[in-house]
């Protein structure tokens, strides 16, 4: 049985590789905002139910959609939440990736929506394509893209999400962009950008900024679309002050720390392909991954993802076995994720390289 997080808690010196949070330092400023946030007592007062004003403004411009409406919430994952069970009764049928990230099929699989996860881990691009969708689209679908995808790493092509869209547009679809890891892609597009009325994007403060224990998040849309989750919102009393405070500050600052963090999780992603590489142990499923995490298919150890996960655990290193993302790959491969102390990576690479001569003498 595997470990709960609250037991994972209770171990002071495990070293976080599975959840793609960032652990790095957080910028002074962030530290700054949180304690003046409780000195200030804020945490005593509901925060206006969009979000602060200059939060949403501020993260418009991050993503790079300045003219949108943004809505602040608890965490990314409710406001995809609100977003499904809003939606729910319009939607013929939800679109999405095996492996990936399965709660929003989850969401909607409560409302009888039916479910289409098209398998990705062996196609070329490992993401989804044009012509999957097509085989299963049906009028009024909404196609869930994480972008970069977790937990493979990939990013879509630009012409790629053209050709979903004009698939979107064709049977009035919606679609819902996660990019909750656009911050560590390079050459990422939007398809806000490609399909502005018909497009929510998702965003998180969880990865790049690492204020996951903070729960805040966005929905960013059109104004008509966004509308119909915010006229009565999940949450009416609005995300966390104190979180808020801290995302201000560290947007304010975003432009040294996403050069610093963004530095650190290159090299770190790059770390942990030269160890897979030595010991033989595995292999890397996308390289370069444009996310603060990495796949490594393990099918040639004759170890089931579960086992290596448990191994490296005993060593006080904790990564995530594909079975939490993938029903048909899940055994085949691990994520590791890279967003964190050099220090901790090296406690990896010794774990990794002590199961890898472990296995090979009892094989």
């Amino acid at each position: 049985m595997a470990a709960s997080f609250e037991d994972l808690l209770a171990r002071p010196d495990l070293v976080w590789m599975g959840q793609n949070t960032t652990h790095l330092d957080p910028p002074a400023e962030v530290v700054q905002a949180l304690e003046q946030s409780v000195r200030d007592r804020d945490f005593q007062v509901y925060a206006p139910p969009a979000g602060f004003e200059e939060l949403r403004r501020l993260v418009g411009e991050d993503i790079g959609l300045p003219e949108v409406q943004v809505w602040i919430t608890d965490g990314a994952v409710a406001g995809l939440y609100h977003l499904c069970m809003t939606l729910a009764p319009t939607i013929s049928r939800v679109i999405t990736t095996d492996p990936g990230w399965p709660w929003p099929g989850r969401f909607l699989g409560r409302t009888g929506v039916p479910l289409s996860a098209l398998d990705v881990y062996d196609t070329p691009t490992r993401t989804l394509t044009a012509a999957q969708v097509a085989e299963v689209i049906e009028p009024r679908s909404l196609i869930y893209l994480i972008d970069p995808l977790n937990p493979l790493g990939s990013r879509y092509a630009r012409a790629e999400l053209e050709a979903i869209v004009a698939l979107a547009r064709e049977t009035q679809s919606l679609i819902v962009h996660d990019c909750t890891y656009r911050h560590f892609a390079t050459g990422h597009s939007l398809v806000a950008e490609l399909y502005p009325e018909g497009t929510f994007t998702t965003y998180s403060f969880s990865k790049w900024l690492g204020l996951a224990g903070l729960r805040l998040g966005a929905v960013i849309a059109e104004p008509q679309l966004l509308s119909a989750l915010t006229a009565v919102p999940a949450n009416p009393l609005g995300a966390g002050i104190v979180g808020q405070r801290a995302a201000i500050a560290g947007l304010k600052v975003r432009g040294p720390w996403l050069e610093q963090v963004r530095r650190v999780n290159r090299a770190n992603i790059e770390r942990v392909e030269q160890v897979v590489a030595d010991t033989g142990f595995g292999e890397v499923v996308v390289s370069p991954s444009h996310g603060n995490f990495l796949a490594v298919d393990v099918t040639a150890t004759g170890l089931h993802s579960e086992t290596v996960c448990d191994a490296l655990l005993a060593a006080d290193v904790f990564i995530r076995p594909g079975t939490y993302q993938s029903p048909h790959f899940g055994e085949r491969f691990v994520k590791v994720s890279t967003s964190v102390p050099p220090a901790w990576v090296e406690r990896f690479a010794a774990a990794w390289t002590s199961l890898a001569e472990r296995t090979r003498v009892t094989v």
